[in-house]
């Protein structure tokens, strides 16, 4: 990775919706040349994806929360992650280490489709304990640059 896929990378972070034509304008490469060089990113699995961050209160989800669970004896990562899956309130779910075994973000109509996800995480997906807590506020940092180290850096 040189300073031009950094550079690349920095501006797709804070805009995935740049043309290649302006992207290359930004890191004065052509915009075929840009155009190359973010397939083979992709292709690599540097960027991972390029999606729309879509608000879930427009859908009249307006209560996210984040449900912390432990999974009970015998029920495994796999069997837990199977069960979210065609859950409409469930945005995302993360593997953890330490005291709980994943993090659910959820976003629900009410506190009462908030308490139906839990006990759904309870009775059916195999969480032995939950601890839920509502998300006020959420604060995205963009950067203009890519602050990862290159291999380059790290061989230093």
């Amino acid at each position: 990775m040189d300073k031009f896929d950094l550079g690349i990378l920095g501006l797709l972070q804070n805009d995935g919706r740049l043309t290649f034509r302006e992207l290359g304008e930004s890191v004065h490469l052509s915009a075929n040349a840009v155009a190359e060089r973010v397939r083979r990113l992709q292709a690599t699995g540097v960027i991972r994806d390029i999606t729309a961050n879509v608000n879930p209160a427009a859908f009249g989800r307006t209560l996210e929360a984040q449900i912390d669970v432990k999974l009970r004896q015998g029920v495994g990562a796999a069997a837990f992650e199977k069960a979210l899956k065609g859950v409409p309130q469930i945005l995302s779910a993360l593997l953890l280490t330490g005291s709980f075994d994943f993090a659910v973000r959820v976003a629900c109509r009410d506190q009462e489709d908030l308490m139906d996800v839990t006990e759904y995480l309870r009775n059916k997906a195999g969480a032995q304990e939950t601890y839920s807590r509502v998300i006020l506020r959420e604060m995205f940092l963009v950067r203009e640059t890519v602050t990862y180290p290159t291999p380059a850096a790290k061989a230093r």
